[in-house]
């Protein structure tokens, strides 16, 4: 009581501003502010040595399933240990929250949580100790410069890594644009010659054309689950080729046998969803996006996934975008004109020459897999449709491809529903999705969009919503489908009949594009098909029909 009077009467002889100044410090010393804490820092942990190439095993996850695993065997021939990660679930979603930093999006929590989660069933499952998982293992990851959480993925995986009781184990980043390069120091074992970049792009567009083939023949398949069975040993085909550095030829068309095999009914009418949005979550095919694609299917509709082949050719759009820009300003970069110092003109030809080896490359393995008629976007055509409402230049996200992708879904009638897919509180993606396509969806009323949020713990919501908008797409499906059926004059007798020949009912069969609905557009050119069916019978000896 003294001591507080004492305090007090000193204080009437200080000034206001004193008297401010000895009042904050002693909240502070109440708070403990002015204790010295020590900052975490992203330290540098061991580096990928060439003499630990036998005994380090590479982890690596993040794409789809099919691309994570044909990676491995890829990597597998190249004479290193690989495992994939398996798709990230809720236990991962746990990890990541436990462990890793407060307000990350949700593929920061799925795919850092992922990881932790291996490592703990190395640990207290198969008995390994702490020091023997940072010795003996290593995760590669994607990183980027962009503006939201992505860019600091890395330094994400590390302090979430330490907390979980894994200090120092090794994260190599895999830069966008720049390459394959250690995060944490030059010298690696990792060789980044010809052979490495090939293997990891054969990976992505075989995996791209495994997938397309799947959701377009999976949602009229006859008996249930036949065509994840022909995948699953369509993978294993490729695995073995490309791990046993095979000829991939003999694969690739023992793929197109096993998925032959398929039966199809494609009279079935099904509404046409494309699903557009923030990469990874639009990617994932597990618990990150409450499985949309196989919840789209399970609900009667057919699934149109975006390809990481069109994300690469976006990456190199944007590169020959912004050197064209940039050789024709004056006085740039010291020069007269831009780049100075630099050919421009020979990056641009190298990048069209590097476009057109993508696109060929893709539709040679297609064709040989049985993969007809699928075209991979066109990145000028999705700028120019977009840039009147998203300027090219704005780089978040995907840019703005997903308006793009909008207005010529609605204009070419692509599909019956588009659907835009994004974490919860993702910057970029949200700013388009429920900005800038509030618009489009005005100018386009025929357009049926719907922008969800994932959040790892609302599927129920975003299953309802979803189910709502689906029933507005089948009825569109359904009106095509009539439309067709009375624009070609074809009886239901006649309707059965050829959706039972062999040649109709050909898994790796497309028609050709009129609407968006597969069963119309079947309808569309069931005409001249009926008429060759009739031919063939009469020319045997049986009545036509």
């Amino acid at each position: 009581m003294t001591v507080t009077k004492n305090r007090e009467q000193s204080r009437q002889h200080l000034s206001v501003e004193d008297q401010l100044r000895l009042f904050q410090a002693e909240q502070e010393a109440a708070l403990g502010l002015q204790e010295k804490k020590d900052q975490w820092f992203d330290p540098v942990p061991r580096q990928f040595l060439l003499k630990d190439k036998a005994a380090t095993t590479i982890l690596f996850g993040g794409l789809t399933m099919a691309q994570d695993y044909l990676v491995e065997g890829t990597l597998k021939g190249l004479g290193y240990r690989v495992e994939h990660l398996d798709c990230p679930d809720n236990e991962s979603l746990r990890y990541g929250k436990e462990f890793g930093n407060r307000g990350q999006c949700n593929p920061t929590y799925f795919t850092v949580g992922n990881l932790i989660k291996h490592l703990h069933h190395l640990r207290d499952v198969e008995g390994k100790s702490k020091e023997e998982i940072v010795r003996n293992y290593l995760f590669i990851t994607a990183g980027s410069c962009g503006p939201c959480r992505f860019g600091t993925y890395v330094t994400e995986y590390r302090k979430a890594l330490r907390d979980a009781g894994f200090d120092g184990f090794r994260v190599l980043l895999f830069q966008q644009q720049e390459g394959l390069k250690q995060a944490t120091g030059e010298e690696s074992a990792l060789k980044l010659d010809t052979s490495f970049f090939v293997g990891f792009l054969k990976a992505i567009l075989l995996g791209d054309v495994l997938n397309a083939l799947g959701y377009r023949i999976r949602p009229y398949e006859v008996e249930a689950g036949s065509t994840d069975k022909a995948l699953e040993r369509c993978k294993q085909y490729l695995y073995d080729a490309l791990s046993g550095r095979k000829w991939l030829l003999p694969a690739l068309f023992r793929c197109r046998k096993e998925l032959r095999a398929v039966q199809v009914d494609r009279t079935q009418v099904k509404p046409k969803v494309s699903v557009i949005g923030e990469f990874w979550a639009m990617t994932t095919e597990g618990d990150g996006n409450y499985q949309l694609q196989r919840f789209l299917e399970q609900e009667g509709a057919e699934v149109e996934v975006q390809s990481i082949t069109a994300w690469i050719l976006y990456l190199i759009w944007d590169v020959r975008y912004d050197t064209a820009r940039r050789m024709g300003l004056k006085q740039a970069d010291s020069g007269r004109h831009g780049l100075k110092g630099k050919n421009p003109r020979l990056r641009l030809g190298l990048l069209w020459l590097a476009e057109r080896a993508v696109r060929l490359w893709f539709q040679m393995y297609a064709r040989a897999m049985g993969l007809y008629g699928y075209h991979l976007p066109d990145m000028d055509e999705i700028a120019r449709v977009a840039h009147a409402h998203y300027d090219n230049h704005l780089r978040g996200g995907e840019g703005h491809m997903e308006v793009g992708k909008l207005i010529l879904n609605v204009v070419k009638r692509k599909v019956n529903m588009t659907l835009s897919v994004k974490p919860f509180g993702c910057m970029p993606s949200s700013g388009v999705s429920d900005g800038v396509q509030s618009l489009i969806t005005e100018k386009y009323p025929e357009a049926i969009f719907l922008p969800i949020e994932t959040t790892g713990d609302g599927a129920i919501n975003v299953y309802s919503r979803v189910q709502m908008t689906l029933f507005k797409a089948k009825q569109a499906a359904q009106r095509e489908f009539e439309e067709a059926v009375a624009k070609k004059g074809v009886t239901a007798k006649q309707l059965q009949q050829i959706s039972g020949h062999a040649e109709f009912a050909h898994p790796l069969r497309t028609s050709r594009h009129t609407v968006a609905c597969t069963a119309a557009n079947a309808v569309y050119s069931i005409r001249g098909m009926f008429n060759w069916f009739s031919f063939r019978r009469n020319k045997e000896g049986i009545e036509g029909t």
